[in-house]
């Protein structure tokens, strides 16, 4: 420990810190705007400068550490001028009409400019401005960049896609695709890690609520929207609801309220998944001759983006089910269809999602196995239909919760922790274990596999047989997994991979609160409503079994070919640039 005066009081620290963390633990708070601690410490805003006495120059605070005996000024008329001339700079090329900008409200730049009281600004406005396409899923404003750099940081250190770079110099200096790339022709993941952490609304998802909100006025289309399992435990975040009073039964109460004809759980698509990839796998593991290891989890669309762009020989590995998105997307067009007694072109099948990956792979044109358009219409994220509820004025926490609609809102415990790393995995050994033995294990059998551990391995008996299996969440991490095992320094049977730091319940889709990491937090949530529901086993589900019995006949039959597996090597994604020449040629 060491002693330092902040604002003319003696504290002890810890030797080595910084100046930001070190008044953090003594309850002193500094301004930051590009910081993002472990990823982005390189004080390019300056916002978090701070006085030293004795010294001439205003530091940053965010990379200087601390020593014995140092003076610090956090707030001194010195530090306050500087720091409101650096935020008025930055403003002067910032498009700063935030009425009409998704991070109203929520924008680290828009509550440092206001906590500064600035009113006006005294330097010309000279806004940058390039072209984008409007149709790609994420939507980069350039007038709004502030330079901070997190972006860039998160894809090359968290992510390692290398999307994001500085292009030009001086006055013009901003940040781009890499190689001048246009965003369509780059091998983005669709992750949207980069929107979650810009502290501005110079990153954001393609926003489809309109198109919504004229569904649900047409009067010819019937609206089918499925909930992932993810959303539960963040939607309530941005209306301040605790997160007992956040429940997805709410929820349903919400888009029933906004007009919603039938209102389902993707956790019920969840299950069937389980059904038809476990059953996949057990197939694989009895014909290993014919089979190629390891069979890897298709759930997630940036895990197959990331795959097809990096490890294109490695396509044939992932399972061929369909995410429980997409199967929900053909079962709402087909054997529900046939439920309602309703021409499938009817349906207007929304989901929401945690994902901006979801809104590429609704528009494969290989997911249309139904024969009634695109087999999921739109993909709404957390955040979307959050603004949605907003549109409408509804009250959330007014509300009474009412249920999903029936057959297709019944989940098990298992299908919700689909929304967090390790969750799909467990949910997949659980059946897997009772297809193989006849038996139940203890739902809790498989809990190693779980937390917030960026690579995770562990080995299972299932009958006669130990299962080798691995779980990863973040794409660095599976960049790292992926060359182990193609180097043959590692051999698994099964594995998990998730594109977003603690899988889906970190997604790029859900609400951003800067500055803060809630995927531990919401994925803890999944793992109470597991414990909490009656049926904990995918196999177990009623509305699975009975829509085996009555249409599909049984996992992997000739009809669940059809609409819940598809071929990977069809999908449309650009390869990496950094693809060898050898690699990149060939055909997959």
């Amino acid at each position: 420990m060491v002693t330092v005066t902040i604002n003319h009081k003696a504290y002890e620290v810890e030797e080595g810190s910084t100046i930001l963390d070190a008044a953090a633990s003594v309850g002193i708070h500094i301004p930051t705007l590009c910081y993002l601690k472990g990823i982005n410490e390189i004080g390019a805003c300056r916002v978090c400068v701070v006085e030293l006495a004795g010294k001439d120059k205003l530091v940053a605070s965010c990379n200087n550490r601390v020593e014995e005996g140092m003076v610090v000024y956090t707030n001194s008329p010195r530090v306050r001028e500087a720091r409101r001339g650096i935020v008025e700079l930055i403003l002067s090329q910032h498009d700063c009409y935030c009425s009409t900008c998704v991070r109203s409200g929520n924008c680290g730049l828009q509550r440092i400019a206001n906590d500064l009281g600035i009113l006006d600004l005294p330097y010309q406005r000279e806004l940058p401005v390039s072209e984008w396409n409007k149709r790609f899923p994420l939507i980069r404003d350039f007038s709004k960049c502030i330079k901070c750099m997190r972006c860039i940081q998160v894809c090359d250190e968290i992510q390692g896609m290398h999307i994001w770079d500085v292009a030009n110099t001086g006055s013009r200096t901003t940040v781009d695709v890499t190689w001048n790339r246009k965003i369509e022709d780059s091998d983005c993941a669709l992750c949207g890690q980069c929107i979650t952490h810009c502290p501005v609304g110079a990153l954001r998802e393609r926003d489809d609520t309109e198109k919504a909100f004229a569904a649900l006025a047409n009067p010819d289309k019937i609206t089918v929207v499925q909930i992932a399992p993810s959303v539960r435990a963040a939607w309530g975040e941005p209306f301040g609801l605790p997160r007992e009073q956040a429940t997805v039964k709410r929820l349903v109460a919400a888009l029933r309220k906004m007009g919603f004809r039938y209102i389902f759980d993707t956790n019920f698509a969840a299950d069937l998944t389980i059904m038809e990839e476990g059953s996949e796998l057990l197939e694989k593991l009895g014909h290993p001759e014919a089979a190629r290891f390891p069979m890897f989890t298709s759930c997630c669309p940036g895990w197959v983006r990331f795959m097809k762009s990096q490890y294109p020989d490695m396509v044939g590995n992932l399972s061929s089910a369909k995410s429980p998105q997409q199967m929900f997307g053909a079962v709402a067009k087909s054997y529900y269809a046939e439920l309602l007694k309703v021409d499938p072109k009817q349906i207007y099948s929304i989901s929401v999602m945690p994902c901006l990956a979801k809104k590429d792979e609704c528009a494969q044109k290989v997911l249309s196995d139904a024969g009634a358009g695109q087999d999921v219409d739109l993909v709404l994220t957390t955040r979307e239909i959050d603004r949605m509820i907003r549109a409408e004025h509804i009250m959330v926490s007014e509300l009474e919760e009412e249920e999903f609609d029936m057959p297709l809102g019944v989940g098990t415990g298992a299908a919700v922790i689909f929304g967090t790393t390790g969750g799909v995995m467990q949910a997949a050994l659980r059946s897997a274990y009772y297809l193989a033995t006849g038996e139940n294990p203890d739902p809790d059998a498989f809990l190693e596999v779980g937390g917030m551990q960026g690579w995770k391995e562990a080995n299972f008996r299932i009958a006669d047989r130990t299962l080798r299996v691995a779980v990863v969440n973040g794409l660095g991490n599976a960049r790292k997994l992926m060359e182990s095992i193609r180097t043959g320094r590692t051999t698994y049977d099964f594995v998990e991979v998730m594109a977003c730091p603690g899988g889906c319940a970190g997604g790029g889709g859900q609400p951003i609160t800067d500055g803060m990491e809630f995927a531990q937090i919401r994925g803890e949530q999944l793992y109470e409503l597991d414990k909490g529901n009656t049926l904990r086993f995918s196999h177990e589900n009623p509305a699975v079994l009975g829509a085996y019995r009555d249409y599909f006949e049984k996992p992997l039959s000739e009809r669940s070919h059809k609409l819940l597996h598809t071929k990977h090597k069809k999908w449309e994604c650009p390869l990496s640039p950094y693809l060898d020449q050898d690699r990149s040629n060939e055909v997959y």
